[in-house]
């Protein structure tokens, strides 16, 4: 299957780099431009792209404002949010939109194509050092409300689903999580899938903020 790809980000010579990264690949598809936020809404609303590789600084509407409107309006595409800054201020908003994940401007080549092809899988793409250092320190802005509802929630899982949401909440991959629980990798992706049905949760970031929130994972 052919991953398609929307690049948003209001430099032009970035767009056309990743453009061309992404180009070469046989399994991904650049299929748009866009320069800022408004336009990245509305490509994505026409073109349906599986992964919007989105800026979070641009002019008028930024990439927080433009993730949030396309989780509502075109929710089957998935929002990458690219930044310069590993504790950009704005990349926890940006998660909270609903991006299904968060990298630097300067990550590798053959990272961002991985990124990439994970959010199309739906795994999420948080570095673990991204994930602890930016949850560490928005952990005092994590919501308290409903803490009674999520619990109810936690208690639905059984304990090896439990495991494998604290390896998630500590930013670890599936094969990380496998070789931790001595487990097959399609093992863990299954326990995950139950994991994200019975918390009613989105994807692995929503799983990563959850188990944060329920102080199932501490900061180091």
């Amino acid at each position: 299957m052919t991953v398609r790809v929307l690049v948003a980000d209001d430099e032009a010579l970035l767009r056309m780099a990743f453009t061309t990264i992404l180009g070469v690949q046989p399994d991904l598809a650049p299929v748009g431009e866009a320069a800022d936020g408004a336009e990245a809404v509305r490509l994505t609303r026409e073109l349906r792209p599986d992964v919007v590789l989105m800026d979070v600084r641009m002019p008028g509407t930024d990439g927080i404002e433009a993730t949030r409107q396309i989780v509502r309006l075109a929710p089957r595409s998935r929002v990458l949010l690219l930044t310069t800054f590993d504790l950009d201020e704005y990349a926890f908003a940006g998660l909270a939109a609903g991006a299904a994940g968060f990298l630097l401007k300067n990550t590798r080549p053959e990272e961002l194509l991985a990124a990439v092809r994970n959010v199309a899988a739906g795994e999420g793409a948080l570095s673990p050092r991204i994930t602890r250092r930016l949850l560490d320190d928005f952990r005092p802005h994590l919501p308290t409300r409903d803490t009674a509802e999520r619990h109810a929630r936690l208690a639905l899982l059984s304990a090896r689903e439990r495991e494998v949401l604290v390896e998630v909440g500590h930013g670890r991959s599936n094969a990380e999580i496998a070789a931790a629980l001595h487990l097959a990798e399609a093992t863990v992706k299954s326990h995950l899938g139950r994991v994200l049905h019975k918390l009613a949760l989105r994807d692995r970031v929503q799983a990563v903020v959850f188990a944060h929130a329920c102080h199932l994972v501490h900061p180091h």
